[in-house]
């Protein structure tokens, strides 16, 4: 039976997950390391002897990688030579992720020679946005440089579309609809007949919505500001930006959603926290019904999507213009369908799984499922 490892690498994390084809992917292991040093071989060391000793897996027959940015990558690509020199080339791109995505890809061909392995991109799902979606307003020069909007969470977007069309949700083919994956980082995607026209991330997955201790968009004058006046270097900023805002930045006391809504009633930073990344979301949504011509499905997603009903609902408080209304019971439930008979949308809970699109991604581009399932 063929099996296939599936690697997932944050810029501080590891996610992982084991997959035998049955003949389509059947996930019979998984885990996760956080916290990571820069020196990823020990949580990878971890990883094996753990699968060792639980499945016996000595040599997988495949490694899918997650890589979050693929520039102009429109599929999954067989990692050889050629791309491990362009995705060193694009760490500008994302050094945050880059660098410890490629140094798993390097550290997993140290262990397993022969074995083929796959990068699944994040941002190929968004290579469908009309070009008015992908410019930035700076001079054109930029462009030639591949400086644009490109969008990330793709793989989980790919997999909440494939379970709408499972579902029978006829939005997913041919109508509107806006995907919110909503956790420690967090983007919308607008899909419109089962193709991606605009989402909230843009050059980095830093921009858009507010997230965990990520800023989301910012006025760029802000930079100017605190590298002028409060002198600040581009490695501070990166690193405010990208690990101390967002939520954490806000509340001043934590990036998790279900610590402020505990403290929300006696802080008034945390209780801020939670309005900013509600109001942010709502305006998202609405941005996205404008651009679709209306919204016939709205999927939440993600560790805050899928968990935090009290975040569901004031999101969708004041959406009733859209023909949008919640059942109060299903959502607090966390029922898979939690609109109400009423709605004109169909508003949706999935639990979304990247894993499981990195295993059939590298299955069919390696041709190991016979199934193509």
């Amino acid at each position: 039976m063929k099996r296939i490892l599936t690697i997932n690498g944050g810029s501080s994390s590891l996610r992982y997950a084991l997959f035998e084809l049955r003949p389509g992917p059947v996930r019979v292991s998984g885990g996760k390391f956080e916290r990571l040093s820069k020196d990823a071989s020990a949580a990878t060391d971890a990883m094996l002897e753990k699968l060792q000793a639980e499945h016996g897996c000595g040599t997988p027959d495949a490694i899918g990688h997650r890589i979050v940015h693929g520039m102009q990558h429109t599929a999954p690509k067989r990692i050889n030579p050629k791309l491990m020199v362009q995705l060193r080339k694009i760490v500008p791109y994302d050094p945050e992720h880059m660098p410890r995505e490629i140094e798993l890809i390097k550290t997993l061909q140290r262990h397993f020679k022969r074995t083929p392995q796959v990068a699944c991109f994040d941002t190929a799902f968004h290579r469908s946005m009309p070009r008015v979606a992908t410019l930035l307003p700076i001079p054109r020069r930029y462009a030639t440089r591949g400086v644009q909007r490109y969008g990330f969470h793709g793989l989980s977007f790919t997999f909440l579309l494939q379970q709408l069309v499972r579902l029978g949700d006829g939005a997913a083919s041919k109508g509107r609809v806006i995907l919110a994956h909503l956790g420690s980082g967090a983007s919308l995607a607008a899909v419109r007949d089962g193709r991606c026209i605009d989402t909230s991330m843009g050059f980095t997955p830093a921009a858009g919505l507010v997230m965990g201790t990520r800023s989301g968009d910012l006025d760029p004058g802000l930079m100017s500001y605190l590298s002028l006046a409060r002198r600040m270097t581009p490695k501070a900023l990166q690193t405010m930006v990208n690990h101390e805002s967002g939520l954490l930045g806000v509340s001043a006391t934590s990036a998790d959603v279900r610590d402020l809504l505990v403290r929300e009633s006696r802080d008034e930073r945390a209780r801020d926290a939670l309005d900013l990344f509600c109001y942010q979301a709502k305006k998202w949504i609405g941005s996205f019904a404008a651009a679709l011509g209306g919204v016939d499905t709205l999927v939440f997603a993600g560790g805050v999507g899928e968990n935090a009903a009290p975040i569901r609902s004031r999101i969708c408080q004041g959406l009733g213009f859209l023909g949008l209304e919640l059942d109060a019971g299903a959502n607090t439930r966390g029922a898979d369908l939690i609109s109400s008979q009423q709605s004109r949308v169909a508003v949706r809970i999935i639990r979304t799984d990247e894993e499981i699109v990195i295993a059939e991604q590298t299955a069919q581009l390696l041709e190991l499922d016979d199934t193509g399932d």
